[in-house]
């Protein structure tokens, strides 16, 4: 596995007054107000805010799976704008794992790989380092069935990673597992993630996720508050 280096002090991906509303006249919603905003190679961020406060669209908005209705979202330090080639340097990891269920864990972690037209040989490579990485290879011919929340949101993990991703963008990444497993999980993602020197963004409501990340921005009503650096790193979650 193997990130694209971006250009030293270019951001992966910057938001400029970015808003996204949904529907029109009376009835519009907007969920995400002019939020300015960046992530810069390497970064470890955390978006904290309730349910409802924008967090998801603006991630949406980052890993270009939706557009702004204002303002501007670009990916200077990902050498283009093109969909094609943001899905291969951002990394999307949702709530629930998505796993596809006739396919074993690793057949789902190989999957993106072959569409992406690797050859035969660095599939098999690359998917059994992703699964090592993220200590899965003795579940890697298990189906999606046969696996626990936490396992299969692991391998949801390993299959992005898999690509090798400058950044990654997770999505309420433990919403759906209990703190135990929460943790674990987090802590996978962000040793993987340092391992391959991407860039990392979660998405929470859970101030223990929360601390696990050296910058925290606060979202309310589709607002983004002014992002807070932590002086010094606390650990991952144990």
């Amino acid at each position: 596995m193997g990130a694209v280096a971006p250009a030293v002090g270019v951001p992966l991906v910057r938001c400029e007054n970015a808003a996204r509303t949904y529907g029109r006249g009376p009835a519009a919603v907007v969920a995400v107000h002019s939020v300015t905003c960046s992530v810069p190679p390497g970064a470890r961020v955390c978006v904290v805010g309730p349910s409802g406060s924008g967090k998801s669209t603006l991630l949406h908005l980052m890993a270009g799976l939706d557009r702004p209705t204002t303002g501007r979202v670009s990916h200077p330090g990902l050498g283009g704008e093109d969909a094609r080639g943001l899905a291969r340097h951002i990394g999307v990891v949702f709530q629930g794992p998505s796993l596809l269920p006739p396919l074993t864990a690793a057949e789902n972690v190989a999957l993106p790989l072959r569409i992406d037209g690797v050859p035969g040989d660095e599939v098999a490579s690359r998917t059994r380092a992703a699964l090592r990485s993220l200590d899965l290879e003795p579940l890697a011919g298990r189906l999606p069935d046969d696996l626990s929340a936490g396992q299969a949101q692991r391998v949801a993990v390993a299959r992005v990673l898999a690509r090798g991703p400058a950044l990654v963008l997770a999505d309420e990444p433990t919403g759906q597992l209990d703190r135990a497993t929460g943790r674990q999980v987090l802590t996978v993602l962000l040793t993987a993630a340092a391992e391959l020197g991407a860039a990392v963004l979660v998405t929470t409501h859970d101030p223990l996720v929360a601390r696990a990340l050296d910058i925290r921005w606060y979202m309310a009503d589709g607002r983004l508050v002014q992002p807070e650096a932590r002086p010094e790193r606390e650990g991952d979650p144990r």
